[in-house]
């Protein structure tokens, strides 16, 4: 073995987001791509001599080969140990939580959440903080700048390391632990919920299906909701990971998990479904002829973590990204604890969870999670709900009407264009947001503005602002829009349009969302002129 430094160039394109860094898989495989990021997170970071991290990723093409690339890296750099799941696999939750409970400094994340995966589709690789959570702005900032003047990366020259047996080796003088990915995590799980009560629910007769979309979850489900907790077998489907996700787009939502939707709105529906994504950190939760949005989920997790004996104290408070609906804010309202409002990214929940602000934080983008770990959790989620059906007696479609009830009902909806020009889509928003200041007053199918702004975000901890986080459009009666571009996406842009309407009274909480929409939908094409811009009649999806 012996250490190679190998003179390089920057690449353009390399700036991470809140997200990592996400290109084309093929992108990645390019000569210094990988190497040239790799080395720019180790120069940002201050080096990582003499230090511990975590590896691992969602299993998706191109995994196994630049965790051996990393390895070999990190040993030519210093690091004294690398911790990496069992043939390189972590979910990002199970991630997290080892670099909090192994008091690592940081981790690499080999994942692009529920985009595909193959040599034709997505890939991505993410540094987590100390903390367990993504980096925030100023340490992606530092790695942006690093990957602009790199002019050498270091690789240790050596053949690939058993990464399927567990236990310790040595690549030079660095360890390399490699560990079962999923017990410390089933653990963490058994301590925050009631396994007892979930086990005398399955013992009841209660059935589940569980679609792990060929991604990382399977191999958690399989082991917490069958072997630990009594599920029948076969409750997990699509729970062998797999490179290419089974050909199948790994986002848990009713359009890419229709084949769970459709069972679950049958004749023969099990009591409970639920599906993660690629990585295992967002979650969608259907009951029996019940789809249950992120939103209203969040919310009816704030109502009733209680009843989990890792939340049995209360919630210090919650926080939701500024694009979910407001559903939660009434829970929070009601309990008398604080609601925070912030840009999309879980980075922005870091500093609240870190500070002892909130315990329970969600986005509409089906990410749910508590302040167990620094990111969101898709199977947590699960099993918070499961504790919940079983401390109650209750379905999922009782719960929700009981919550709608009480609270009112956030009828939510996001409308997806994706792969838009970025340019057409970048056009539509200026001059909307040049209009926002005369929107007030007016009126669209038939709704009168009552506000428009530019969403920014002061952060109550640290003081770190955030600007240009999203487009609003209020109306009278508590209707709203919200208009963003994604940047989760590896191919032009994604639009996404979020449409609310606040219902009171529960004698009308019955109607279909997209029909309860309507007005909202139509005063957003008026206002924003979606089809004149970007050419598209209608949303790619519809969640």
């Amino acid at each position: 073995m012996q250490i190679a430094t190998h003179k390089t160039a920057p690449i353009d394109g390399q700036k991470p987001g809140t997200s990592g860094l996400r290109k084309k898989t093929r992108v990645f495989m390019e000569p210094h791509y990988l190497e040239n990021f790799v080395q720019s997170i180790f120069d940002g970071i201050g080096g990582v001599a003499g230090r511990t991290l975590v590896l691992g990723g969602d299993g998706r093409y191109f995994n196994d080969r630049a965790a051996q690339v990393i390895l070999r890296m990190a040993a030519a750099n210093g690091a004294a140990r690398v911790i990496v799941g069992q043939g390189g696999i972590l979910s990002t939750p199970a991630a997290s939580h080892i670099i909090r409970t192994r008091g690592t400094d940081g981790g690499i994340i080999l994942s692009a959440s529920h985009n595909p995966g193959g040599p034709d589709e997505d890939f991505g690789v993410k540094f987590n903080t100390p903390n367990g959570g993504p980096a925030p702005e100023e340490v992606t900032e530092r790695i942006f700048a690093a990957t602009k003047q790199i002019a050498a990366y270091r690789i240790l020259e050596t053949h690939d390391i058993d990464l399927g047996t567990l236990g310790e080796t040595r690549l030079a003088e660095m360890v390399v632990e490699v560990i079962d990915p999923v017990a410390d995590y089933a653990a963490l799980m058994e301590r925050l919920f009631d396994f007892d009560a979930i086990r005398t629910l399955f013992r009841s007769g209660f059935t589940l299906r569980f679609d792990a979309m060929h991604a990382v979850t399977g191999p958690y489900a399989t082991r917490i909701l069958e072997e630990m907790l009594g599920a029948p077998e076969g409750s997990v489907v699509n729970a062998v990971p797999s490179p290419d996700f089974g050909g199948g787009h790994p986002d848990p939502n009713p359009v890419w998990a229709s084949d769970l939707m459709d069972l679950m709105m049958g004749a023969d529906a099990p009591d409970f479904g639920a599906a993660s994504d690629g990585d295992g950190d967002r979650n969608m939760i259907v009951g029996r002829g019940a789809y249950v949005t992120p939103s209203d989920s969040l919310a009816v997790l704030a109502a009733l973590a209680h009843l989990a004996p890792g939340y049995a104290g209360g919630l210090k408070g919650v926080a939701r990204s500024m694009p979910t609906s407001a559903a939660v804010d009434r829970v929070a309202e009601a309990r008398g604890i604080p609601c925070y409002e912030t840009p999309t990214g879980w980075k922005f929940f870091g500093s609240l969870l870190d500070a002892g602000r909130a315990t329970l934080c969600g986005e509409e983008s089906a990410g749910t999670g508590s302040d167990h770990v620094r990111e969101k959790d898709g199977l947590w989620a699960v099993l918070l709900w499961l504790n919940i059906l079983a401390a109650t007696g209750k379905s999922v479609q009782q719960i929700l009407t009981e919550h709608w009830a009480r609270y009112g009902r956030n009828y939510y909806s996001r409308h997806d264009y994706e792969a838009v020009d970025a340019g057409q889509a970048a056009r539509m928003l200026d001059a909307l947001r040049a209009r926002l200041d005369d929107l007030p007053g007016q009126s669209f199918a038939g709704l009168k503005v009552e506000g428009a702004d530019e969403f920014a975000y002061t952060d109550p901890v640290d003081g770190a602002t955030s600007t240009g986080q999203g487009l609003r459009i209020r109306f009278e009666g508590g209707s709203r829009i919200v208009l963003r571009l994604s940047g989760t996406g590896t191919v032009g842009a994604t639009l996404r349009v979020y449409l609310e309407r606040y219902e009171a009274d529960p004698a009308a909480q019955a109607e279909d969302p997209q029909a309860a929409l309507s007005q909202v939908i139509a005063a957003a094409e008026a206002i924003a002129g979606i089809r004149a811009h970007t050419g598209r009649e209608a949303p790619d999806v519809r969640t």
